[in-house]
């Protein structure tokens, strides 16, 4: 299925790439100002209907490509079979437990042979996201209302106690379309600043006003990737699944990049904050700049939390920086700001199904009430379900950054060191290469010294009187990238399954392995990065990150398509299953709900896609949310009935 799969994928951009080309459309709001300047078109008017089929083709394809592409990568590796006795699993080369310094084996990329290479994904969705911003912008008018808003604060007014009709005659708010021209910000100061920058540089024309807020979007999302790209670059395999699942994503490439939504700033902000977090102030500033962009997004910050809580120095700095960079923001912009987004938290969109449990509640209560102090309980209730739910599921099946969700008997078990009594006592200790302290394990004293056996390319020095170590029991099993008289290492250990069905391990603890990331993160041996786990102190900040993000999104009462970008950005951190599967078709479904998400320019005899259609999707995101709470249940469930 792969083939077919990145054949539809690629349809899919080039067909949302063809709607923002053709021009002003019901999917593409028209832009005034100067011809010459961009974004450009080719002004050619097309059918309505015509561009509603090219959406609905776009986001089928986009979304069906996905769905077939992630099993078929997990189909690409080995299988979740535990190892047979007496035949212990191999670390797939190129997996989590290899060094970036090494190449991935020719039979771990012969495995990913129907996919296109990682890189290849990458530069297919940098491209596209770079095309995407000089055309128009497409799927629903919301970056109008960011230039409006800008506009303001270059005339001196507050966007956030005022809308577009507090501003008539104006070229840019006259732009906004209905229902949203009374409606102020709803986003952060830092999202204001650069609304604002925008509209000193466009002036009176819109199409240069929305230019210059597309290369923000787009330099945000093309960062996003590469960083992400970099963060999986020692796996193909899980570097692959990254670029399906943000860079060359194309249901995020229509409605980030093509949608052009404010979301995107917010994200990359979220997602770098997770990968620095070994340097605590850089890590709390990107966490108070996502805030300060879209306040929900603040959800990401109780990932770090959690990881940090028993090093109070380290979350107090984080914590600190985080707080003073909200604070000076908002403080900028006073405090009218924060009225906007407690009024819109009680909202319910048309799509979501708490919809569904506010027409039941009116037909059996009455029509007196919206309901919305029950549904926000209820909503809350749920979102507690589903992050209990994750997160139960990550502490018994150790869910990390570096592997999926997985039983206890195809886990990593801690490293067994050799004791130095057991090893064979060497013909001399003259040249003996002492084994350095590493995973809390204290060296062996210098007489009898064990010699450490070439590893991740940190060779021992040479030694012709120093010991190998034994060879170990299956449970720990020799490591392919070592020559077979190599041996077996203390700090190795078993393969697991990882990408959902991908055969990886990690040498947890290995100086390599800590050597092999990228050091502009700041991850180091002592820093909360990608080990914390495998050193046994407790979930990872993406895993926690992503848990609470994929609650929130399924849980919400008030939900667009392009807040699942949030989701997927979180997703991308954390090993592969089948959850990746439930956030896409959580997105199409969506994605479908919206088409467009627009009310002006919208031909009557389909106005059934938004009064019929819209509320229906609310019974396929309810489903969704029931399988989501039924897979994390079972697949911790059968894990705790497993025998240890």
């Amino acid at each position: 299925m792969a083939g077919p799969a990145m054949v539809a994928i690629a349809a899919s951009i080039l067909l949302t790439i063809t709607i923002g080309l053709l021009g002003p459309s019901a999917m593409v709001p028209a832009l005034t100002g100067p011809a010459w300047q961009p974004p450009y078109s080719l002004a050619a008017a097309p059918e309505p209907h015509l561009v509603i089929v090219l959406a609905v083709a776009a986001l089928s394809l986009g979304g069906l490509g996905l769905l077939a592409a992630l099993p078929a990568l997990s189909e690409s590796g080995d299988s979740h079979s535990p190892p047979a006795a007496g035949h212990p699993s191999t670390p797939a080369p190129g997996s989590p437990s290899a060094p970036s310094s090494e190449r991935p084996s020719k039979g771990v990329l012969r495995s990913l042979g129907a996919f296109p290479s990682p890189k290849t994904l990458v530069i297919i969705g940098c491209v596209a996201a770079a095309v995407l911003a000089f055309l128009p912008p497409s799927g629903s008018g919301d970056h109008l209302n960011y230039a409006a808003y800008g506009r303001m604060v270059t005339l001196g007014l507050n966007p956030y106690t005022h809308g577009a009709t507090d501003l008539p005659g104006d070229p840019i708010a006259d732009a906004v379309e209905e229902p949203w021209r009374e409606e102020p910000s709803v986003y952060g100061p830092v999202a204001t600043a650069l609304q604002a920058v925008a509209s000193w540089i466009g002036g009176d024309s819109v199409r240069l006003t929305m230019f210059v807020l597309a290369l923000f979007n787009a330099a945000a999302f093309i960062a996003t990737g590469l960083l992400i790209d970099r963060f999986t670059r020692h796996d193909p395999r899980r570097r692959l699944r990254a670029a399906l699942l943000w860079t060359a994503n194309p249901l995020l490439l229509y409605h980030l990049v093509a949608g052009m939504h404010v979301d995107t700033l917010a994200i990359a902000c979220m997602v770098a904050a997770l990968l620095a977090r070994g340097r605590p102030a850089s890590s709390g500033v990107l966490l108070g700049l996502g805030v300060a962009i879209k306040v929900n997004a603040g959800l990401v910050a109780l990932g770090p939390a959690w990881e940090l809580r028993r090093r109070p120095g380290r979350l107090a700095l984080m914590a600190g920086c985080a707080v003073a960079v909200v604070v000076i923001g908002y403080a900028i912009v006073g405090l009218d700001a924060l009225a906007p987004i407690t009024r819109t938290s009680k909202a319910i969109s048309h799509a979501s199904f708490w919809k569904l449990v506010q027409g039941w509640l009116q037909a059996i209560v009455g029509t007196g009430s919206a309901y919305r102090g029950p549904i926000q309980v209820g909503s809350l209730l749920v979102l507690a379900l589903i992050a209990w739910s994750l997160l139960r599921l990550a502490v018994r099946t150790g869910w990390t950054s570096a592997r999926g969700p997985l039983p206890r008997h195809l886990a990593p078990s801690p490293p067994t060191p050799v004791p130095a009594s057991q090893a064979p006592a060497p013909a001399s200790s003259q040249g003996a290469v002492a084994l350095p302290p590493q995973d809390g394990l204290a060296a062996p004293p210098s007489q009898g010294a064990v010699a450490l056996p070439p590893q991740d390319g940190l060779a021992a020095p040479p030694s012709q009187d120093a010991a190998a170590l034994p060879q170990q029991s299956a449970a720990l099993p020799p490591d392919p990238a070592s020559s077979p008289q190599d041996g077996v290492v203390p700090s190795q250990v078993p393969a697991s399954p990882s990408e959902g069905s991908a055969a990886t391990s990690r040498r947890h603890g290995s100086l390599a392995g800590r050597l092999s990331f990228p050091r502009l993160l700041g991850w180091s041996s002592r820093a909360a990065g990608p080990e914390v786990v495998s050193a046994g102190r407790g979930l990872e900040a993406p895993v926690v990150a992503m848990a609470l993000v994929v609650a929130y999104l399924f849980a919400t009462p008030y939900i667009l398509p392009w807040y699942d970008g949030l989701a997927l950005g979180m997703l991308v951190l954390v090993g592969a299953s089948a959850l990746d599967g439930l956030v896409v078709a959580h997105l199409l479904a969506l994605s479908l709900a919206y088409l467009p998400a627009r009310v002006e320019g919208q031909p009557e005899d389909l106005e059934w896609l938004r009064t019929v259609v819209r509320p229906q999707i609310g019974w396929a995101l309810l489903a969704l949310t029931v399988a989501l709470v039924v897979w994390a249940w079972r697949a911790a469930g059968r894990e705790r009935r497993r025998p240890a």
